[in-house]
């Protein structure tokens, strides 16, 4: 059985759904958290998966492009408008709807490659070992709501 660690971080972020019949197609906001979930076989020299800091360190600069941010299909109507009022917090979604679906994949897929960027790098403070898997991103939406992602 595997050793797991979770560390979470809170954002607060919009989106707005085109393909949604009712009110998700509006522009909207949502206090999200996202939950990283690392495991190991076995714990390194410290006796950890690895420390928590690793996530923090990979994560907030990513993450902070979000906060406060709109995420936008780039076929919605609205994005040229969007973007040109708002600039860098408008995320374009590539002919997709940013729903927390979609968004807890594309965190996940930014997570493993930087995962995998430290794992090369040996001279780091907080190292991370090879063996050191990403089992999933869930993002929650709401309080009761979450989507997500895992390899």
């Amino acid at each position: 059985m595997p050793y797991r660690i979770c560390k979470t971080i809170e954002i607060e972020s919009g989106h707005m759904l085109s393909k949604h019949p009712e009110k998700c197609r509006f522009p909207h906001g949502h206090t999200r958290t996202v939950e990283f979930v690392l495991e190991s076989d076995t714990l390194d020299d410290r006796q950890m998966v690895c420390d928590f800091k690793v996530i923090k360190e990979t994560m907030d600069s990513f993450l902070d492009q979000y906060d406060h941010a709109m995420c936008v299909n780039t076929d919605d109507p609205m994005f040229a408008t969007f973007k040109e009022a708002f600039g860098e917090r408008v995320i374009a979604f590539e002919k997709i709807d940013p729903t927390t679906e979609v968004i807890a994949k594309t965190i996940f897929d930014h997570f493993q490659a930087r995962l995998n960027e430290c794992a090369e790098d040996s001279t780091r403070l907080y190292p991370v070992r090879p063996n050191v898997r990403v089992v999933k991103v869930r993002v929650w939406e709401t309080v009761s709501s979450w989507s997500e992602y895992q390899a």
